[in-house]
């Protein structure tokens, strides 16, 4: 079997290969919650107008 793998141009990152949200998620909220980081964007977002997504079937 030939080996195509060097004539593949794929980027070089640093992400991994799979998501493992249910693994990753946790971690990622604890880090959130020790950052405040929703009182940060609210306090970022003080005095701007509302922004209200009406979201949903047109005929609801």
């Amino acid at each position: 079997m030939t080996d195509y793998k060097h004539t593949l141009n794929l980027p070089k990152t640093d992400f991994p290969m799979r998501g493992n949200l249910a693994q990753r998620e946790p971690e990622m909220l604890k880090s959130w919650a020790v950052m405040d980081l929703y009182a940060r964007i609210r306090e970022s977002c003080a005095g701007r107008p509302k922004f209200i997504l009406h979201d949903g079937p047109p005929y609801a």
